[in-house]
């Protein structure tokens, strides 16, 4: 295969990131499909990208998060080092099988530095990228105004490499073995296949961004009575957020938080009616394999980052002159305070006729 055929994505992280990228290298797979793609990422999503038919070789890195709330001290050294190592590690693989082409969507300038390991090639970036990153670039792609959302902005690149995106490239793989997993987790619990399944996520990296205790118990609660089976999704590290609701709650939750690989949460949404929780990659993760979204919204912009297209609701406190102030942490947060339970509990119990007006329209 010609070099020129291959063709690498940098995108590491987040998790919502990379799921706004998929779509890209779907169109570009499906114009030309004997095109090679490859992808740098966080090695804690590669098995996102395993179960995905388009992408051809993973390159998995891990570099110790240094905004993360929980980095110690010595967290730029620890980063420092692992970068170090991850250049060294992607220019040995990079020279023995050379790209043609390479598109930083992360934008940064250690993103730069990880496709400057790739040999000769195209490098291919944002004209409005931070850090210094438009100067690795030998082309760099301009933003128009109008364009605003996070996935619009990476389907520039396609536009730039020529190919049309079309409906059938959004979509969410998963694989036999996620599927079987999840079947497990629900037999086990009782739930058979027509159980009405209602994916929660509570919780969020951000402080700011999550919900209080006592209104997810009472939301859980309503739709419970309501005849809808909640299943609160996450992390193991999401647990202790978790089992507080779950302790405010009269009905017994079920908890997917820690229990299920990030394939088998990611199937779990699919099977799932709809989705409720804040803005966190699961959310867009359902929005990507089309299911109902009720999202609630408070430091961050829905226009730039919410669910992409899809049927649902986003939720917002209304009159506060700090919304969307993009902070993470928050002492007051009148942003999530000022949704009520019945804002959302009506939202969700709206979807079922929002959606079979959508189906009428197609």
């Amino acid at each position: 295969m010609a070099v020129q055929e291959r063709i690498l994505i940098i995108k590491p992280s987040s998790l919502g990131d990379i799921i706004h990228t998929l779509p890209l290298a779907h169109a570009l797979k499906r114009c030309r499909p004997q095109r090679s793609i490859g992808w740098v990422v966080e090695r804690a999503f590669q098995s996102l990208l395993k179960a995905d038919p388009t992408i051809d070789a993973i390159y998995p890195i891990h570099i110790p998060s240094t905004s993360d709330p929980d980095a110690g001290k010595f967290a730029y050294l620890s980063a420092l080092g692992a970068t170090a190592a991850t250049l060294g590690q992607l220019r040995r693989n990079f020279k023995a099988y050379p790209y043609g082409m390479v598109l930083d969507l992360q934008a940064s300038f250690r993103s730069g530095l990880l496709a400057l390991m790739n040999p000769g090639g195209r490098r291919v970036g944002f004209a409005d990228a931070r850090e210094l990153n438009t100067l690795f670039q030998h082309e760099r792609i301009a933003v128009p105004a109008a364009v605003t959302h996070a996935l619009d902005k990476n389907l520039l690149f396609a536009s730039h490499l020529g190919c049309e995106v079309r409906p059938e490239d959004f979509f969410l793989s998963t694989t036999a073995e996620a599927e079987e997993e999840m079947d497990a987790f629900l037999h086990a619990a009782g739930l058979h296949s027509g159980t009405r399944l209602v994916y929660m996520q509570p919780a969020a990296r951000w402080q700011s961004k999550q919900w209080l205790v006592e209104r997810w118990a009472q939301l859980a609660d309503r739709l419970t009575a309501s005849g809808m089976q909640c299943v609160f999704g996450g992390s193991a590290a999401d647990l202790p957020l978790l089992q507080q609701i779950g302790a405010a709650m009269e009905h017994r939750p079920l908890i997917a938080a820690g229990r299920l690989s990030l394939l088998a949460g990611a199937a779990l949404i699919k099977r799932s009616a709809l989705y409720v929780g804040v803005d966190t990659g699961p959310m867009h993760m359902a929005a990507l394999a089309g299911r109902p979204v009720v999202a609630l919204f408070g430091p961050t912009h829905p226009e730039r980052v919410g669910p992409y297209k899809t049927v649902g609701r986003v939720l917002q406190a209304k009159g506060l002159d700090c919304l969307c102030c993009r902070r993470r942490a928050c002492s007051h947060q009148s942003c999530m305070q000022g949704i009520s339970v019945e804002m959302v509990e009506q939202a969700v119990l709206d979807l079922p006729a929002q959606e079979n007006r959508n189906l009428g329209r197609r």
